[in-house]
Parts: structure tokens; sequence; C-alpha cells
């Protein structure tokens, strides 16, 4: 299957739902790859937002996304015609923050497409395919996303009364979205109207582009499209909230008693499941804490073991471990080392400060293994009798020593470090620090 876009720019008008404001949406072709991109054009600089799930920040009674100082309210009709007509690139332009509410379906907006000619392009379709269940739970509501070979929904509809339960599955293609599901509209419960007034929601609602349940009864300006039109639109809902995943679905989603919030809570679980896809096999992580076994640690097992970080380990390699209490580890020093910049330009000479780190840290390494204490730093609390004999210099290597000469306890030790060059001591200190729980302050 090709990504598909339009081949025009086409336009419509309409007021918002929960805004009020007039306002014109246009969708306008765009290059493959670059996937649904709304475009606020009565904001300086026309801002754009790449609707997807992280972006949300509100879902009451409809999903609204924001990126910075842009907001696009009720999005989910304009992401479900889109979907569900299978158009994978476009840019919608609005000069508002919220589409136009128009009948209250996406119909509309399909017939929109439908007049902007869609078009395929080069590239093939990139689709999700769920590999192992996915499911959500809030309250009495609750959303599963089952693996299948194509996307599905399954969808039971409910109040709280049991008036109007309705159940529907659908298999899900432009034909079945456009024939079977656009034209639902969406409804409320007559005695919600005045709490959503109190929300600042439905400014722009009316019975031109709602179907209000009272009762038993059903409020509106023409007759029920379909005699199950409720679970219709919770399905379109479904398709339009899930779109926010970025990428088209194939699963098939059984929901029962769905809303925009937890058809959220779906689509953030399964962009979860797309990530950690992307980033390929978890690798088996390394034990954080040196392990009596180990004798050596290269690079690697050294940021396992310490917090430090560019431009501050001073160690490059642990070459051995004497006993439990000593250790001999190696810094290369170069004319790389971002303190060379400043420290004596014109004749580069490692600061003495850092030598003292480079032993601090040695000696928290010796610690660590001794005490086999797992999620814990240790930090450099004093320094004594601390001499610098010789210059280091770029080209360097320096040979560290390190030796625990007391503990008390787990938490408190003493330790004898030195640093050689060329066999030669440049540095010395004895040093105190403390073993600490890490994010303990």
């Amino acid at each position: 299957m090709k990504q598909r876009t339009l081949a025009r720019e086409v336009s419509i008008q309409g007021n918002a739902l929960h805004t009020g404001e007039n306002v014109t949406l246009t969708f306008r072709p765009a290059p493959v790859g670059s996937g649904i991109v709304f475009r606020r054009v009565d904001l300086s600089g026309n801002p754009e937002l790449r609707p997807r799930v992280d972006l949300i920040t509100d879902l009451v009674r409809a999903t609204t996304i924001q990126s910075g100082h842009a907001k696009i309210h009720t999005v989910e009709h304009v992401l479900s015609a889109l979907a569900g007509c299978g158009i994978d690139n476009a840019v919608v332009e609005m000069n508002a923050s919220e589409p136009p509410i128009l009948d209250g379906s996406a119909r509309p907006f399909v017939n929109l497409i439908l007049q902007g000619e869609p078009v395929e392009q080069e590239a093939d379709r990139e689709y999700f395919e769920l590999d192992a269940p996915v499911s959500v739970t809030r309250g009495n509501s609750s959303v599963i996303a089952l693996p299948c070979d194509q996307f599905k929904v399954s969808c039971t509809s409910a109040d709280d009364r049991g008036i109007h339960t309705q159940h529907l599955s659908l298999t899900v293609d432009p034909d079945a979205y456009m024939t079977q599901v656009a034209a639902a509209r969406t409804f409320t419960v007559y005695e919600d109207i005045e709490s959503l007034l109190k929300l600042g929601k439905i400014k722009g609602g009316s019975l031109d582009c709602a179907v209000v349940i009272r009762g038993d009864k059903i409020i509106s300006k023409e007759p029920l499209r379909f005699a199950d039109e409720f679970v219709r639109h919770k399905i379109l809902d479904i398709i339009g909230d899930l779109s926010l995943l970025g990428l088209p679905l194939k699963a098939h989603v059984v929901a029962t008693r769905p809303g925009h919030a937890i058809n959220a809570e779906l689509t953030k679980a399964l962009a979860a499941k797309l990530e950690e896809r992307r980033k390929g096999p978890k690798r088996k992580a390394r034990p954080a804490t040196v392990l009596p076994t180990e004798t050596s640690l290269d690079i690697r097992r050294i940021l396992d073991t310490i917090p430090h970080r560019y431009p501050f380990v001073m160690i490059d390699r642990v070459l051995e471990f004497i006993g439990n209490d000593e250790l001999v580890a190696i810094k290369n020093v170069t004319i790389n080392e971002p303190y060379f910049t400043g420290h004596f330009p014109a004749n580069p000479v490692m600061p003495g400060v850092l030598q003292l780190e480079a032993m601090a840290q040695a000696a928290g390494i010796v610690m660590l293994r001794r005490t086999g204490n797992s999620g814990k730093t240790a930090f450099f609390m004093s320094a004594d009798k601390v001499k610098f004999r010789r210059p280091v210099r770029p080209g360097d290597q320096i040979i560290i020593n390190a030796k625990i000469t007391k503990c008390r306890g787990d938490k408190l030790a003493a330790a004898e470090c030195n640093c050689t060059v060329g066999g030669q001591v440049v540095s010395s200190a004895e040093l105190m620090f403390a073993v600490v729980e890490e994010g303990a302050e």
C-alpha cells in the first residue's frame, strides 16, 4: 500500500463546537513522509503541530493538543476523517484554535477530502503491527488492542442507565469508514449540557451539530442516520484518537464504554510499544555495582559504577583489584582534555585538583566493590596531606593507586592514594569519603 496525499487544496468554513469561533479549515497536499501537520495561520509565525499523543493537554469531551503557545481543540473528527480515508500526508491549515464542528460527524471532512482528490505517492505506507495484547482500564471502561493483520474495531457503547447500549464490530478500511462510520454524529445526554456550559465548553453547540439524549427520547434536527449511530460515533472517535500514534495501526481494538481519556491511555501504551520496537531489543543490563569476581573494569563498567560523565570522568580503566581494599587504575591525559584550553595554554599542565578527583573516584570504586553497595555513590568529603610533586602534561599516562585504610561500617572510609607517571609519584593524598544512597541529600 502506497502513502497518500491530496492532489489539490480544499477549504471549508463553520463554527467550532467548544469555542464557538468561526473558522476556515483548509486541507493542503504534503510530501511523502511528512505525516499530518496542523498549522495555525492566525498566530504569529504560523506555528505547526504534529498531532501525537504526548501533546495532549485536555480530554474533557474532546481531544486537545498543544505545542508551545499553539493549541488545537477537538482534533478527533478531522484526524478520524484523514485516517479513515487513508490520507498519510497533509497540512491542516486553520485560522482559529478549533476545527468547525459542522454537522457533528466526520462526513463533511470526508467530502472535503474527496474534493481534494486523494492520490498515491511513491513511498510505501508504514504500519504499526501489534505483536502482543495491550489493554487499559478506567473505571467501568476498558479498551484492549489485540494482534491482527488488519484494523478492526469492536465497540460497546452504553450509558449509566442502560438506555442506549449498542454494539458494533467493523473491519475499518476507506470504503467501510466512508459508508459506515463517517456520518455518525456526536451525541450527549441532556443532563450533561449545563455542566459542560459551566466548564466553558459547547459554546457553538446546537441541535444542528449533535444528537441529544433526554430520557428515552432522541432530540435532533434530523432523524438518526443509523439505528446504532452512537456506537458508530464512538468508533469514529477511537479512530481519530488512535491516529495520535503517528502510524496507521494493524490491530483488533475491543472497547467497552470508551471515551477520549481511555482512548488516549491506549494510544500512549501503544506509542510506548512502538518506541521500544524502534529502539530494538533491550540489551541485558550490566550490574550497577562491581562484582567480587571482576578483576578489572573497562570504561563501560566504570560508567556503570560511578555517576560521573564527560568531562569529569577521571579514570579510563581499572587495571586490577588487589584483594578487597586496593586497585590500580589509569588515566590517559591528552591535549583534547577541555581544561587545557584555559590552564596555561602555552604550557599545558593538568590541574592538581583533577588529579585529586581521579584518586577520589578510584577510592570510591574500591569501597563500592568492597561493600557491594548497589545503587549507592561514594562522595568525596575531605583530603589531607595532599602533595603535588611533578607537573602532568598531555601525553602522560597516570597510574592511580588507591587503598582503603579505614572503614566505619559501610558508610565512611579513608584511603591512601597516589598518582605516578613513568614510575615517579606526581601527586598523593589521604582521602575521606562517605557512601550514600543515590539521590539522597
